[in-house]
């Protein structure tokens, strides 16, 4: 039997796959290309941050001098601790998506990393425990503005080819921050003083600070520009780093006529309401997939691991500050490797595919994890512990060939450019939601019934799978303005190639529309 490989054209669509030229050596070979996608690894890192915030909490609830000056927080008020950032995150939510449509994508990321670094440096120099919850509250909310839009820079400036590895690579990056807290922890754990947990608190601004000094450099995107009618720099944008410098080139002729073409259907972003979100049968379903997706990330089971590993670990006998800080770290570089290869496989395995492989084998996986936990906790046996942190490892591999890398990227594809913006937003909305109400439940459920409280996690992952099954539909194989067609039909069928622009089922001649474009 033959290995098929997945072609151009299930990549990118027909329409990009005609003119899209074959530089017959690798990217980084290609000048242009190599470039580019440099400088995306700017908007690319910006989820590290949001990734040190969430292993740094775990590893300072290991390091001891961290829990003696804050007297020891457990329970509600450890609740409160990891709830303040993801309360930021959700109330800044609604803002980022009219910041990021008025503004732009770039600068909106900038205003966010500013604000980070500010954040941080209030959160390091804490002296109790309101202002380290403040300052992680504000952390949250101006995380929110850097991560929201970077998603959205990454899809509308990626080379089309690499565009569905690029936003799969986007929340991938997480784990880069998650390493580099976790390891940071792991190391000045042994300190026996406050510079033992503020030091991975001020490195938490690292990130930041190099995001900030570089996202300058990073071109905006060009879908954004042309909504507001900048489409000579839009162009020239393409040009640049789609086309090497050649004004002639076809594909970015076909990719304005793609972007013009789909914002004139759309009647620009400008007209944009919340409402349209749930205006259409084809946006009620773009919407649902986008909440539940974030909902789901969060409940799942994950959420009890990456905010709550010292708990669990203390619930299998592993209480040794030391251990727990270097499982911590050598979990998130295990998580690196896992995310990152399932990123670069997605056009060739396809998104419903990861996404089912990821829910079945996360339930085994729990339901093992569960059993396991339920023998140590009866019996002590040793065996059934060191199995528990064996399955925290596979339930994790599970969890990042899908929900790592498709958590930003899958809505990112599915929402229309005049929705994108709102539709992650909402998405997010679902993901700090459940984070908010799974931080508090999560400490005092496992303070008080422990194992017993994976058991609902069990029952969600079987919702979670006939969820996936039903409701998400591939987007491999369409371009991101095709992929349109999968929610609306024959409404949304737009052929630049022939010239031919079909809306709301009748056929409507546009070779005079497409002519226009190409002399933007």
């Amino acid at each position: 039997m033959k290995f098929k490989f997945t072609s151009l054209e299930q990549i990118v669509g027909p329409a990009i796959a005609k003119v899209l030229p074959d530089h017959q050596k690798p990217w980084f070979q290609v000048r242009h290309l190599l470039k580019l996608n440099l400088l995306l690894l700017v908007p690319l890192s910006v989820s590290s941050t949001a990734g040190y915030d969430g292993s740094l909490m775990n590893g300072l609830q290991s390091i001891d001098p961290w829990k003696a000056y804050f007297n020891q927080p457990h329970g509600t008020m450890l609740g409160f601790v990891n709830a303040a950032q993801n309360c930021g995150c959700f109330i800044m939510l609604p803002l980022c998506g009219w910041l990021t449509d008025y503004i732009g994508r770039k600068f909106t990321i900038a205003i966010g990393l500013l604000g980070v670094i500010v954040a941080t440096i209030i959160q390091a120099a804490a002296h109790n425990l309101g202002a380290t919850i403040a300052a992680r509250f504000i952390v949250g909310a101006f995380g929110m503005l850097a991560v929201q839009p970077a998603p959205l820079l990454i899809a509308e400036l990626s080379y089309p080819s690499y565009r569905g590895k690029m936003t799969s690579l986007y929340w991938t990056f997480y784990y880069l921050g998650a390493i580099l807290a976790s390891w940071t922890c792991f190391g000045t754990q042994g300190r026996n003083d406050n510079y033992s947990w503020r030091i991975p608190t001020i490195l938490q601004a690292g990130f930041p600070v190099l995001q900030l000094v570089f996202i300058w450099f990073v071109p905006e995107s060009p879908r954004w520009l042309i909504s507001k009618g900048k489409n000579d720099k839009a162009r020239a944008i393409l040009v640049e780093h789609h086309a090497g410098g050649d004004e002639d080139s076809e594909l970015v002729n076909v990719e304005m006529s793609e972007i013009v073409a789909t914002l004139e259907m759309e009647g620009a972003a400008k007209s944009t309401k919340w409402s349209d979100l749930v205006s259409t049968p084809g946006n009620r379903r773009r919407t649902y997939i986008a909440v539940s997706l974030g909902v789901f990330a969060q409940w799942n089971g994950i959420a009890v691991v990456s905010y709550y590993l010292t708990l669990v670990l203390n619930t299998i006998g592993i209480t040794s500050s030391t251990m727990q800080t270097l499982i911590n770290g050598l979990l998130q570089i295990f998580n690196l490797i896992a995310a990152s290869s399932a990123a670069l496989l997605v056009d060739l395995l396809g998104r419903r595919t990861l996404f089912l492989w990821s829910g079945i084998g996360m339930l085994v996986s729990y339901i093992i994890w569960t059993a396991c936990s339920a023998i140590f906790a009866e019996k002590g046996t040793p065996g059934a512990g060191k199995a528990v942190v064996a399955f925290i490892f596979i339930f994790y591999f599970h969890y990042d060939i899908a929900y790592t890398p498709l958590l930003m990227g899958y809505p990112t594809e599915i929402f229309p450019y005049y929705l994108r913006s709102k539709g992650v937003a909402a998405e997010l909305m679902g993901v700090y939601g459940a984070l908010i109400i799974a931080s508090f439940c999560n400490s005092i459920a496992l303070d008080n019934i422990g194992w017993k409280y994976y058991i609902v996690f069990c029952v969600l992952l079987v919702i979670i799978c006939l969820n996936t099954y039903y409701f998400y539909p591939e987007t491999k194989g369409y371009s991101l303005e095709e992929v349109a067609q999968i929610f609306d039909g024959n409404e949304a069928i737009l052929d630049v190639t022939s010239g031919d622009l079909m809306k709301h089922g009748s056929a409507k001649t546009s070779q005079e529309h497409v002519e226009r474009v190409r002399e933007l």
